[in-house]
């Protein structure tokens, strides 16, 4: 039998990337010598293979043809007689279809190479239209690899938009459609996946809530400015991948600035606690997308308390102190930062001067840190029992938070 690596592996490791897996496929072998050989098959419709000491993935070379709707109803051919050349041509793009023996030399059909060296993201053949998923993979690889020029072939972007038209992605479910969705939010540049899947029609299909905002009724006066909506979302999830690689912010992020867009705006209820029609909206988006709840609460704390965060020092002791039992700040204090970090690129999106380097996010911070200095051990050696306790901690909790904004407002009089 003869090894290959392939994919992925292969890719990064032409542009001089880190290689994060290695798969490799197996020519001329059966399941049961991989199996004699020690190697674990894992899954049952595919002759996938985890070897005995590395742990990598082997399968065998297979040839897929298509027998239903969507991306199942595949008819698999994994004999021993499946040829490297047969087995490459099933992959999506030319770079991802370009493997490496075991002396190093590359097997290359379908001039991957030279599709590296062009920058293209280019089809193999039309048999790319049978898996609709290759659609947001091809959005996410441009994302991933933007930064370095690369852009989507001309017919292989008229595929993509022929697969939507044909309605193939009515039958992607959504854990794909997040999984897929989940790998773009890690990358460099996750507002060029959204904006890929715009171009070939997929976005509408897809995120339909994100896809609002190209309506000509979301070009509207916004925070004193004639805004475009969809370039506001993209940029401010631009600028906040340049200083978080965390999916859950990431996500938030744009959650946060699509509620904004989406949700009509009152300014009479800009000094409000808490925005139930921005957080049911997201909320709802979440769980179409089967969202994990580690994501989707951060999204729907800042979309619901957008508006308070960024007027928070206008805002009563009281409200800030139940903010932080609502959101569980006590226990679980990250999430203060994630919030403020979040608020903080809001604040940029639509302000052009910080006074006294004051922004709502650093506001936030320091009103946690002061009340999260109250000692629950201090509390309870005063001689306060059961229900006492939480509320004489509340009690002060309070009356920190009202001195620090007094403070606050004392030194912005002085400036």
């Amino acid at each position: 039998m003869d090894v290959y690596l392939v994919g992925g592996a292969v890719r990064d490791q032409l542009l001089n990337l880190s290689i994060k897996d290695k798969d490799w496929v197996v020519v001329g072998s059966t399941s049961e010598t991989l199996i004699k050989k020690g190697y674990k098959q894992v899954g049952k419709e595919f002759p996938v293979f985890i070897h005995p000491k590395t742990y990598e993935e082997y399968a065998l070379a297979r040839t897929e043809i298509k027998s239903g709707l969507g991306y199942h109803g595949f008819k698999i051919n994994f004999s021993s007689k499946v040829t490297l050349e047969e087995d490459l041509i099933r992959r999506d793009l030319t770079i991802n279809a370009i493997a490496q023996d075991k002396n190093g030399n590359y097997i290359d059909p379908f001039h991957g190479r030279k599709d590296l060296f062009l920058g293209i993201l280019r089809h193999i053949s039309d048999s790319f239209k049978e898996d609709p998923l290759r659609v947001l993979r091809v959005a996410r690889f441009a994302a991933e690899l933007s930064y370095l020029g690369f852009y989507i072939a001309k017919k292989t972007m008229f595929l993509m938009t022929e697969m939507v038209s044909n309605q193939e992605l009515s039958y992607l479910t959504s854990e794909r459609i997040w999984k897929e969705t989940e790998k773009a939010l890690i990358t460099s540049h996750p507002h060029v996946y959204f904006q890929t899947l715009r171009y070939c029609r997929a976005l509408s299909v897809v995120f339909p809530e994100i896809d609002q905002l190209y309506s000509v009724y979301f070009t509207k006066f916004f925070h004193n400015k004639i805004i475009d909506m969809s370039k506001y979302v993209f940029i401010g999830l631009a600028k906040i991948s340049q200083v978080s690689k965390e999916i859950d912010i990431r996500f938030s992020c744009l959650c946060q600035l699509l509620s904004k867009s989406i949700v009509p705006y009152n300014d009479n209820n800009r000094y409000t606690f808490y925005n139930y029609l921005a957080a049911s909206f997201v909320r709802n988006m979440c769980i179409r997308l089967r969202v994990p709840s580690s994501i989707r609460d951060l999204a729907v704390f800042i979309s619901g308390f957008n508006d308070f965060l960024y007027e928070i020092v206008f805002h009563n002791a009281q409200s800030i102190v139940i903010f932080f039992d609502y959101i569980d700040a006590w226990r679980k204090p990250e999430i203060v930062h994630k919030l403020a970090l979040l608020i903080n690129i809001y604040y940029a999106l639509n302000c052009s001067i910080v006074v006294d380097n004051k922004t709502p996010g650093e506001n936030l911070k320091n009103m946690f840190t002061m009340a999260n200095s109250v000692s629950i051990k201090t509390v309870v050696a005063s001689g306060f029992k059961g229900m006492g306790i939480r509320i004489e901690v509340t009690r002060l909790r309070i009356i920190l938070i009202e001195q620090w904004i007094i403070s606050f407002f004392s030194q912005q009089n002085e400036n």
